[in-house]
């Protein structure tokens, strides 16, 4: 490993591009750091302190993907999370609408045109989301139990500036995003994310060695390892379903008479059935506060049982919209139809299974059998933290357990990813003397 490290950063072109991502996401930790215009900064951190251990908010995912930057309302408090919701609204309406559909058939010009979309989308999202933060910051409901003012001065142009400036900071994020993407190593909006999600990591760890002690700092450390490694092994663990190319002849060449493999993964929808059943869960609660009426029995049930993560209804009602969203969006990504036809049509088959229709009905009939443990696996991990809030001290959803959740399913599928994408690119100039 050390090897492979030393050999990344003597390569030019890696260490480049390894240089220029770090200086990105430096930039990103830095802008999260930087008060909006017109926020009283001091009050910010004293009602941020004292929600620290106190009831779970309903922007505690948002503020987990801005690294903490949400509920300090700098200037990038929003995130990449306009962007994250914008690119998944599109990539369902590819199901949908029939134009969307047939731009993903275009290939490169039809996915240019997908992501311009995806941008305008994520520029109403992000002035629509930080409208709706001002607003709670306004009337002092963004921080419960908190009355000072985080905003005194109240005036229409002022809030109108602070929009601005919020959702000009989704924009500044989307484009270095897309810039480490294109001039860096990995996923530019997954590093982000997994930078945000790192950066809470020490402060959360420190509370709990503060407030519980080196043992059980020890013992949080030591089942945190355990969790990250089975998480890697469910990650890289897929089913590989054997294909047979058939020979063909072209011309005056033979071509086909390959066999290789198929690889479905066990978690074949990634996190976003979490993201989803996260979203959907506080959706009540903030509805409520944008309207201002807390007091009724219907939002004292919402965040008795719905909202709080110490109740069983709450983990209940989150591991079946867990497991109900994976396979939405396992059927919506992968069709077992298309699969079956470009087999079809390179002249591949599965063993024992007639091309067409049957294999598409093997395909969904494998795919249905492996989505069921993704989805257990994904429940699991992400109502995991919910046990431990007595051990860790917090009262957030788990926000004081730091391996657990959403951030590990983030955390490791993004370090596995870029480590691929390194891995590759090691491996292509170190056989570039035999291409030659």
């Amino acid at each position: 490993m050390l090897g492979a490290f030393r050999s990344a950063l003597t390569t030019p072109d890696l260490r480049r591009k390894i240089l220029f991502t770090l200086g990105m996401v430096v930039l990103y930790r830095l802008g999260a750091t930087i008060p909006s215009p017109g926020v009283s900064y001091p009050n910010v951190q004293k009602c941020f302190e004292q929600m620290q251990g106190g009831s779970q908010s309903v922007f505690s995912l948002l503020n987990l993907f801005s690294g903490g930057a949400l509920l300090q309302l700098s200037v990038l408090s929003l995130g990449i999370m306009p962007y994250i919701t914008a690119s998944i609204i599109i990539q369902l309406l590819q199901v949908v609408i029939p134009r969307f559909e047939q731009l993903k058939k275009e290939g490169q010009s039809g996915q240019a045109t997908l992501t311009q979309y995806t941008r305008y989308l994520t520029i109403a999202l992000a002035v629509l989301q930080a409208t709706g933060i001002v607003a709670l910051a306004v009337r002092g409901q963004l921080f419960q139990g908190c009355t000072m003012e985080v905003i005194p001065d109240s005036s229409i142009l002022n809030l109108v500036t602070i929009v601005v400036v919020m959702t000009a900071g989704a924009s500044l994020l989307m484009w270095m995003g897309e810039l480490i993407t294109e001039r860096g190593i990995g996923n530019g909006m997954s590093l982000l994310i997994f930078t945000s999600i790192a950066a809470r990591i020490p402060s959360q760890g420190g509370n709990i060695l503060n407030t519980k002690g080196g043992l059980v700092f020890t013992v949080v450390c030591v089942f945190g390892l355990a969790i990250i490694a089975s998480v890697v092994f469910i990650e890289q663990a897929q089913r590989r379903i054997p294909v047979q190319y058939a020979k063909r002849m072209i011309g005056r060449r033979m071509y086909g008479g390959t066999s290789t493999y198929l690889p479905l993964k066990v978690n074949q929808a990634g996190v976003i059935p979490v993201i989803f059943g996260s979203s959907l869960l506080y959706l009540p609660q903030l509805l409520g506060q944008l309207a201002g009426n807390q007091n009724t029995w219907w939002a004292r049930f919402i965040q008795t049982y719905i909202v709080s993560p110490s109740s069983w209804v709450h983990i209940l009602l989150y591991m079946a919209m867990i497991i109900f969203f994976a396979y939405f969006y396992v059927s919506i990504t992968f069709n077992p139809e298309e699969r079956a036809d470009e087999m079809k049509k390179f002249g591949g088959f599965i063993p024992g299974i007639r091309p067409g229709r049957p294999t598409a009905e093997y395909l969904s009939f494998v795919l249905s059998r492996i989505t069921l443990p993704g989805a257990l696996y994904l429940g699991i991990i992400a109502v995991l933290p919910n046990f431990f809030l007595g051990l860790t001290g917090g009262q957030g959803g788990g926000q004081q357990f730091p391996f657990g959740g959403t951030a590990v399913l983030i955390m490791v599928n993004v370090g596995l990813d870029t480590v691929k994408q390194v891995e590759s690119q090691l491996t292509q100039r170190n056989y570039e003397g035999f291409l030659r």
